[in-house]
């Protein structure tokens, strides 16, 4: 749905993709949806809360939206890679 205005406005989608991927993954780490957290809820042992659950991501959501801001601020970490395998 995006794809054609992303391209339109001139971004690379490549980088555009990174970004969506990287979104996606933070979304499945926190509330209100949160899907890991369930499934690693199902796996621990009944000791472990919900709420323990929800504190022990806190410092990979941030891990995930520092890592978002760099790719922003620097496409370059996303792109060389391909850049380098496909422009030989």
């Amino acid at each position: 749905l995006y794809v054609p205005l992303v391209k339109a406005l001139g971004f690379d989608l490549v980088w555009y993709g990174v970004l969506y991927t990287i979104t996606c993954q933070i979304a499945y780490m926190t509330p209100p949806f949160g899907y890991n957290l369930f499934l690693m809820k199902a796996m621990a042992p009944p000791s472990i809360s919900i709420i323990d659950i929800y504190r022990s991501v806190i410092p990979f959501v941030f891990v995930m939206v520092l890592a978002l801001i760099m790719v922003m601020v620097f496409p370059e970490i996303a792109l060389w890679l391909p850049d380098y395998v496909y422009n030989k």
